[in-house]
């Protein structure tokens, strides 16, 4: 009897333990963190322009502005809380942070862990070019000199479509591609938007443009799942700022572009 009750009780304990557990691991709704007076922002360790050290030893970017105005918009007291890559969605599902603000893409397998808030920030790769090239489309490419860092997406993407007189060069790495770029070996660069604004920043004689976008790769804001009121206030948040152009503002600040048209979810 006495080995039964044991058996009971140790039975009861675990499962309050699990409920327990769970508990700890529920997502922290928007009513808990504007009562608790303080929201848990993940936002870039080292990725400038979206979040890095900078000159004045303050980090600093476009997600950390944006940071910054998500919990002064709240009326909540920003912990902001450095991430590499790899942690965004750890730190997430492990309630070390309420929100992720880092340069996250979505896609399909992402969205089995966790929410994503509608688009906030522009990320795309695309042909680059002087403005005085005269390139509109990717049919424009033909007989051009382009540049493209070999094995990369965008390599594998301009592949695909470039015209078949597309004088494509693959170099074995990004400085190659910039510096052939630089140099005047090519006409077009084809890269990231983030690569294309630093040569604009170290060239600005240049006069870069964006010629056509290749492949569009926003980035959204991440919220744990289950966080269903959390979300909804960052959706109108995101909604309210597009609107009253404070992204747009963000965008040309920290990336030199007008914010293009971005994705609802």
């Amino acid at each position: 009897m006495w080995s039964g009750f044991k058996s009971i009780a140790a039975a009861a304990f675990a499962l309050g333990a699990a409920a327990a557990s769970f508990t700890a691991a529920e997502a922290r709704e928007l009513k808990e963190i504007l009562k608790s007076g303080t929201i848990k922002i993940g936002v870039p360790e080292s990725f400038p322009p979206f979040g890095s050290v900078g000159a004045s030893g303050e980090h600093e970017g476009y997600d950390v502005d944006v940071a910054k105005m998500i919990a002064k918009d709240m009326g909540v007291k920003l912990e902001m809380v450095l991430v590499t890559s790899k942690q965004r969605i750890p730190f997430l599902e492990t309630d070390r942070v309420d929100l992720v603000i880092s340069t996250l893409g979505a896609n399909p397998d992402r969205a089995k862990s966790i929410w994503f808030s509608h688009a906030y920030a522009p990320f795309f790769s695309g042909a680059f070019a002087k403005a005085g090239v005269e390139v509109f489309s990717v049919a424009d490419l033909a007989g051009k000199k382009v540049a493209v860092t070999g094995g990369t997406l965008e390599d594998l993407k301009l592949s695909a479509v470039a015209p078949k007189d597309a004088k494509i060069t693959r170099f074995g790495d990004n400085a190659g591609t910039i510096a052939a770029f630089v140099s005047g070996q090519v006409d077009v660069i084809v890269t990231g938007n983030i690569t294309a604004l630093q040569i604009s920043k170290d060239h600005p004689d240049f006069e870069l443009e964006v010629k056509f976008v290749l492949s569009n790769s926003p980035s959204y804001i991440g919220v744990k799942t289950g966080s269903m009121d959390l979300l909804k206030w960052v959706n109108v948040w995101v909604l309210t700022r597009k609107l009253n152009g404070t992204l747009d503002t963000l965008s040309k600040k920290w990336l030199g572009q007008p914010l293009p048209p971005l994705p609802a979810l």
